[in-house]
């Protein structure tokens, strides 16, 4: 079954510390509501082999989801969320938070400075804590309260939050816990220059094609799921797109796909999918000639690009998401403005 409860813990980092090979968390004490007390304790090391997480930090993140959160206007504490689209919920997969190569595995301790998953998150960690304004947003399943103190800061009652990763397509132990629209990570913001900081972390032992519950789709090949896949299909990206075309919509707005390969690939049951899972199934006679770029009009009968942000994702016939990107509001404000991914 999936997580048994998911939610966004929000507040203001007040302690910290490193994680250890005896407990390889990167461990954050925050102030909730009223003074109350949390820790978010974050994977830094896989109990699958290989042993290091892939990790996407960004510094200045710009995606719809930052807006969302700053119309949500939530308050310190925890708060549970629908584990579905077009809110909160983060979803690695379905959200397009970011391009998969981004994902780089990296670990938790080496010797020397600035090297490992350690010295990265605590030097941004460090820097929220001593902001007065900074303000913490950690996705995952909530523990507590609890009637013993804080095991690692001290507090009483403990209580935290966790499963701070991606939390589908593990197999083994960890599939029981799979789901889609319930992936962990942390956002901090500072309002003094208006930046968004995330943290998103996923084992190397998790696939990245999963079904409408979160398990690996078996027979998938690609990324994440441990077959190689098919050169002609890695090389498909989704390169820019008309969200926002002038005058009426339909039949306006367009997607670009690109192939970077030396040969032609049939699109029969592929499929492009919109923030809200809406989908536009392509002519079954389509074909992307090698080395060219291709235009799909959409009907407005399926997939729609709204423009107050969004996602565009490129499917297989398989279901298996060959690309994903995403934008923002003030991003798709240019009206008949091509968006370049």
């Amino acid at each position: 079954m999936p997580l048994k409860a998911y939610g966004v813990l929000v507040g203001k980092i007040v302690g910290k510390r490193k994680a250890v090979s005896s407990n390889p968390h990167f461990q954050i004490k925050v102030e909730g509501e009223n003074g109350v007390f949390y820790r978010i304790a974050v994977n830094v090391k896989s109990k699958v082999a290989p042993s290091e997480v892939k990790y996407f930090l960004q510094d200045n993140f710009q995606h719809e989801l930052v807006q969302k959160i700053k119309l949500a206007n939530l308050q310190p504490g925890f708060h549970k969320l629908t584990k579905a689209p077009n809110g909160l919920a983060l979803d690695y997969i379905r959200y397009n938070l970011f391009r998969l190569e981004d994902l780089v595995p990296l670990p938790f301790e080496v010797d020397g400075p600035n090297n490992d998953l350690n010295d990265h998150l605590d030097f941004f960690v460090t820097k929220a804590k001593e902001d007065d304004q900074a303000i913490i947003y950690a996705f995952g399943e909530p523990w507590g309260p609890e009637t013993a103190k804080d095991k690692v800061f001290g507090f009483l009652p403990g209580r935290g939050i966790h499963d701070i990763h991606m939390n589908q397509g593990s197999e083994g132990d960890f599939a029981p816990t799979n789901g889609i629209w319930q992936d962990g990570g942390m956002l901090i913001y500072f309002p003094a220059t208006d930046k968004w900081l995330a943290f998103f972390t996923a084992f190397q032992s998790q696939s990245f094609q999963t079904d409408d519950n979160g398990y690996a789709i078996v027979g998938g090949t690609g990324p994440g799921t441990g077959t190689p896949p098919p050169p002609s299909t890695t090389a498909v990206r989704i390169v820019a797109a008309m969200v926002n075309p002038a005058g009426d919509d339909a039949g306006k707005e367009a997607v670009y796909i690109i192939n970077l390969s030396p040969n032609a690939i049939p699109l029969k049951g592929w499929s492009i999918i919109d923030k809200l899972g809406k989908k536009e199934v392509l002519a079954d006679s389509l074909v992307l000639a090698a080395h060219s770029v291709l235009t799909i009009r959409l009907s407005g009968k399926g997939a729609q690009l709204g423009n107050s942000g969004g996602t565009i994702t490129l499917q297989d016939q398989l279901n298996q998401k060959m690309d994903g990107v995403a934008y923002t509001q003030e991003q798709a404000k240019q009206q008949n403005y091509l968006l370049n991914f």
